[in-house]
């Protein structure tokens, strides 16, 4: 077991001198339905801010024009719900075309638990070969049809909070509370797959190691901060840092940015723009203290 500290801010690189956008990964964050638009804009701008070169977003069309003007930075790629029912092939052309652009997928906040969703998750949990961060609906989708396990591979990262995680293995949040390690890493080895369990101490049952975080505050447990979760991780893909360090870097940062955050903001004020915000300061930390 490693525990997770400033000192693993050491393996953050400098950017690359002669980088272009295409340096640094393509993200395909998809998220979003009718009045979530701001799980997609937060997973999103978290794979940013945390060196992505390019991020897609691929969302209901409802959404295309908020999205445009919160992250003009942003691909926008829509979908009407209605083609899960009228035209799916198109729909999965569609999804196919973003998923052979990516090189790191966000699959899951607020994307909702309607049919055209599951038609989604399905789809893309057969198709996906980079690296993924399973979050939010999909993992509720995934809860309600444990068949969907069987496109399970090594690519996959989940990312539920105790609530997710006890629906996915019908175990009583109490239970899970007793022993956050224990579940994690049972479910990690019986699919193969790594599992961030998200807690008070995050434990990250990955491939070889695990970790466990000890960055984070209590004022994070607020709406959106999940998804800036798993944009700050696929944006440690996209820094090529190896797997299981680059799932537990995001976990430590995401807990730092928030620690950063309350300070300024106060423990009960903070919301999850304020983690995007400090990111940036969480990352310029192993400068600051002598890391590199």
């Amino acid at each position: 077991m490693r525990i997770l500290d400033e000192t693993a801010l050491k393996y953050i690189p400098d950017r690359i001198e002669d980088a272009n956008k295409g340096s640094y990964g393509h993200v395909l964050v998809i998220a979003g339905s009718n009045g979530m638009s701001g799980a997609a804009f937060l997973s999103s701008m978290a794979a940013y801010r945390s060196g992505a070169g390019l991020v897609r977003i691929l969302t209901v069309s409802k959404n295309r024009t908020i999205l445009q003007t919160l992250l003009p930075e942003a691909i926008i790629t829509t979908y009407d719900e209605r083609e899960a029912f009228e035209s799916k092939d198109c729909l999965l052309s569609k999804i196919k075309q973003c998923l052979d652009w990516a090189s790191v997928v966000v699959l899951g906040p607020g994307l909702s638990t309607e049919y055209y969703a599951k038609i989604i998750v399905e789809y893309v949990l057969s198709e996906c070969y980079v690296p993924m961060i399973i979050d939010a609906d999909a993992l509720n989708i995934i809860a309600s049809d444990n068949s969907l396990t069987k496109y399970y591979t090594d690519n996959i990262i989940i990312t539920p909070h105790i609530g997710e995680m006890s629906r996915l293995i019908n175990i009583p949040i109490e239970d899970i509370l007793a022993d956050t390690q224990k579940y994690a890493k049972e479910y990690a080895n019986k699919y193969g797959i790594t599992v961030v369990l998200k807690s008070h101490k995050s434990v990250i049952a990955a491939k070889e190691d695990t970790f466990i975080n000890e960055s984070g505050t209590p004022a994070m447990a607020k709406a959106g901060s999940g998804d800036v979760l798993c944009g700050i991780i696929a944006g440690m893909f996209c820094l090529g840092i190896e797997d299981d360090l680059a799932v537990a870097l995001g976990v430590y940062i995401h807990g730092l940015a928030g620690n950063l955050a309350g300070q300024k903001q106060g423990e009960h004020s903070i919301i999850a723009r304020d983690i995007l915000d400090n990111i940036g300061e969480a990352l310029n930390r192993r400068k600051r203290n002598g890391l590199i």
